[in-house]
């Protein structure tokens, strides 16, 4: 199977994009290897997001906050897909990818964005997490080698509204 490199996106690359990134470099083990960004960064990645990937006993050292920018360098990876992870719904602004990777929005909202009891946020964690681990699982089982470029955008595409 040939390697594939994925950038998930979102504005602030502190908590959605960062799980995604550990998510997929997991589950997608060799064949996959993500990275995340931000349109603009925070400049960190939050704690809840880090404690969701460690009771899944992912790793979570690498990860960090980071600006797009970075992967718009001549020496920075070629990606083969750009998924945004903003939440359209709640009328967040998603970065735009310029360029030849496929792209989709799997809209995610916003656990950062979730003010509460402790166990409010803790949860909104977790969904965020459970659903990113579904759409990611979901992706990883495509036939990406057997399907055209207009199957396979109409399936990342499928992905993001379920």
């Amino acid at each position: 199977m040939p390697h594939y490199n994925i950038l998930f996106l979102c504005t602030g690359n502190s908590a959605r994009s960062i799980m995604a990134e550990a998510i997929m470099n997991r589950l997608g083990s060799p064949n996959f290897t993500a990275y995340s960004a931000g349109s603009h960064p925070a400049g960190l990645v939050r704690p809840q997001a880090i404690s969701q990937l460690e009771a899944a006993h992912m790793d979570t050292k690498n990860l960090r906050s980071k600006s797009w920018e970075e992967f718009t360098r001549p020496d920075s990876p070629h990606l083969n897909f750009v998924f945004t992870v903003c939440d359209n719904a709640a009328k967040e602004i998603c970065p735009f990818w310029p360029g030849q990777p496929m792209t989709a929005n799997w809209g995610i909202s916003d656990p950062a964005a979730v003010e509460g009891t402790p166990e409010q946020v803790e949860r909104a964690y977790r969904e965020a997490f459970t659903a990113l681990s579904r759409r990611i699982g979901i992706f990883l089982c495509l036939p990406l080698a057997s399907l055209d470029s207009f199957a396979l955008q109409r399936e990342i595409d499928k992905i993001g509204k379920g």
